[in-house]
């Protein structure tokens, strides 16, 4: 059935036809004043009643509930995440059926997750209490557990003066001051139960008839969409933990330097990726990288990738440009139309150098208490664009207690700035590093990416990877 079809039957926003509340001055919160009839006699000292003129007006009704169902379906639509869906959802709904607070329980019956409660008007603590109510004595609890015929909306009109009501749900309501509620019931025919919203009143208060069919249509429409949502959140999910474990599991500790990284997945789960091996003679083998895409198949080039370079690293990892010819060569034979950038560096702590080359990647940053500089290397292309790969390998010695920053484009892109000016605010957040933090590559990698990201990219909400591996020389 349609949105017109769905609302064809019943009165329009904002003129109620009855009121089905045991209180009825208090009809969720909405004037319950009761159009005429049809069937009305006309006035007698007025003029004779005209039925045209009630069908426009009913016809005017149901132009403004598919307007306003439009409008507020819409704005769902436009949610990309699922907690932006669910509060989108939870304030579309209180709007539609007259209350004020509320809460949503996700709890899909396939226990696949995720889960989670949210709140309009409660707190945290609010939300405690609710939860010590019992579930079966609630009808969204129950709705949850999948007890037989409660998968249709329940009001509960009159809390307090119900006493046929578990004493803790009185209790409770008499606490957080609410009196009535109404649940509506969130599942698909495909995905099943996926959870449940519940409006609170400050009053005794049942919805309209009209209120709950309006608030039915948008809850069906938004169940459809919460559904695709928790399906591209456990895909992002699954992305990375791949993601996660096709990086190093722990960095090698070599004597003369102390190694950080850190790791921000996109939502579409990208190729940025890092790793650290420990060489022979007590060298170390540095490298940071970026494929191109994003998804599985990303992912599998950057699994692919990542090994060989190790394998190339242990073999002949003192030549930098062997080891990314190499890999520029298993990169043509495993993905013919790929392409990536990457950086590898031989070191040796004992000396505090630095061998390295790139195709196509960001330059290194070395930060310390005396100067704060970016490497100067060759420009070369990404591995993937040419037939043969080859570009000449510089050498830069550290001095103590310099670190050196390696890391992907992502930490440029995200600052939303020109590439020169994001190169600016990256060489400006690692002078700024207090002197009392430079001790600790880790805390000198989250204050960069504190300085650098904007709000929300730091923690991993960007809609790039970025990958940073500091390492700080004795």
């Amino acid at each position: 059935m349609g949105v017109c079809d769905a609302i064809r039957h019943n009165a329009p926003v904002g003129k109620p036809t009855a009121m089905s509340a045991p209180h009825p001055p208090k009809v969720a919160g909405i004037d319950p004043m009761v159009p005429v009839s049809t069937h009305t006699a006309a006035p007698a000292d007025g003029p004779p009643f005209a039925p045209g003129a009630f069908i426009q007006d009913r016809l005017a009704g149901w132009v403004s509930d598919l307007t306003t169902l439009h409008e507020l379906t819409e704005r769902l639509a436009a949610t990309s995440t699922l907690d932006s869906a669910l509060r989108e959802l939870l304030g579309a709904g209180a709007a539609l059926v007259g209350a004020g607070r509320g809460l949503l329980v996700l709890e899909p019956a396939d226990g696949g997750g995720p889960s989670r409660t949210i709140g309009l008007g409660l707190a945290h603590a609010e939300l405690g209490h609710i939860e010590t109510v019992p579930r079966s004595a609630t009808a969204y609890g129950r709705f949850l557990d999948g007890f037989p015929d409660s998968d249709s909306p329940r009001a509960s009109p009159d809390i307090l003066g119900n006493t046929g009501l578990d004493p803790r749900c009185r209790e409770v309501a008499a606490r957080l001051g609410y009196a009535a509620s109404y649940a509506q019931p969130l599942a698909t025919e495909s995905a099943g139960r996926l959870g449940v919203a519940v409006w609170l009143y400050d009053e005794p208060a049942e919805p309209l008839e009209r209120q709950c069919h309006l608030v039915g249509v948008y809850a069906r429409y938004a169940a459809e969409h919460l559904a695709r949502l928790r399906e591209l959140e456990r895909a992002r999910s699954e992305a990375a933990a791949i993601a996660e474990e096709l990086l190093p599991d722990r960095l090698p500790r070599i004597p003369g330097v102390r190694l950080a990284a850190r790791r921000r997945a996109g939502p579409a789960g990208g190729g940025d990726w890092y790793d650290a091996l420990a060489l022979p003679d007590d060298a170390l083998g540095l490298a940071v990288g970026s494929v191109g895409g994003s998804g599985p198949a990303a992912l599998a080039a950057t699994g692919r990738l990542r090994a060989g370079l190790r394998a190339y690293a242990v073999m002949e990892g003192e030549d930098p440009v062997a080891v990314l010819s190499d890999l520029e060569l298993l990169l043509r034979l495993t993905e013919p139309a790929g392409a990536a950038t990457a950086l590898f560096a031989y070191c040796e702590p004992g000396r505090r150098t630095i061998l390295l080359a790139g195709a196509g990647h960001t330059p290194p940053l070395v930060t310390g208490e005396r100067r704060t500089e970016f490497v100067e290397t060759t420009v070369s292309v990404p591995l993937g664009m040419l037939s043969c790969w080859e570009a000449p390998s510089v050498e830069f010695t550290l001095r103590p207690g310099e670190t050196v920053l390696f890391y992907t484009d992502g930490l440029l892109r995200l600052t939303g700035d020109t590439t020169d000016r994001a190169f600016a605010r990256l060489h400006s957040a690692a002078a700024g590093v207090p002197k009392v933090l430079r001790q600790d590559p880790g805390a000198v990698a989250d204050h960069i990416l504190r300085a650098v990201l904007p709000d929300g990219a730091a923690r991993g909400d960007g809609a790039e990877d970025v990958a940073l591996l500091a390492a700080r020389f004795d």
